[in-house]
């Protein structure tokens, strides 16, 4: 472990994190309909989720998925389901004055257990694992769940911020109404090259 090693680390987790996908594109959507400071829950449970994901995988899961490949379908089944109703929803969200009082962004626990179901999140974990924790050892695979505890936060913050940089402009009904369509759709899309469906 050096530091050339530490460095290349952190940037897989935070480009991982940072790039566009389900986590980033909802933090968006919750940033311009719900504001930051209200989106910090949904933040900590991403960042959260994807930590004990990260060890999770590392420790036992990725050998599962080996052993068993047909899970791997079933998780792609699960997760395009639950994509394709997270989608649904912010497409239909109500206008802010129209919103009833249980409207809300995710809490802690359902960002942290909707990486479960996000392709995304599951292709970073099992390729952090595979590039920077090949023996799966212990130490090697904390150090990777650190990696992401690390940078996940501040990687992902800058999605719900431009969602609130883009508020103001969306206090108009049908502008949000097209921008929570577009959003849907590009959460819609990002399942594209994640779960390989061109090929």
């Amino acid at each position: 472990m050096n530091l050339a090693f530490l460095t290349a680390l952190l940037g897989f987790a935070f480009v991982a994190t940072a790039t566009p996908g389900p986590n980033n594109l909802m933090l968006m959507a919750s940033g311009a309909n719900f504001g930051f400071r209200r989106t910090l829950t949904h933040m900590l449970g991403i960042a959260g989720g994807v930590t004990v994901m990260a060890l999770l995988v590392g420790v036992g899961l990725m050998a599962l998925f080996d052993a068993v490949p047909a899970l791997n379908l079933v998780l792609k089944v699960a997760s395009v389901g639950y994509l394709l109703w997270l989608a649904f929803k912010i497409a239909t969200a109500a206008p802010v004055e129209e919103r009833d009082a249980d409207s809300r962004p995710m809490t802690f626990l359902q960002a942290a257990m909707f990486q479960w179901v996000n392709p995304k999140a599951w292709a970073m974990c099992l390729s952090a694992i595979t590039l920077y924790a090949p023996d799966r050892s212990l130490l090697s695979v904390a150090i990777v769940a650190g990696a992401f505890a690390l940078v996940c936060f501040p990687a992902i913050s800058v999605w719900a911020w431009l969602g609130t940089v883009v508020r103001k402009w969306l206090s108009n009904a049908t502008r949000l109404r097209v921008f929570n369509i577009t959003m849907a759709a590009l959460l819609v899309a990002s399942l594209y090259p994640v779960l390989g469906l061109g090929t």
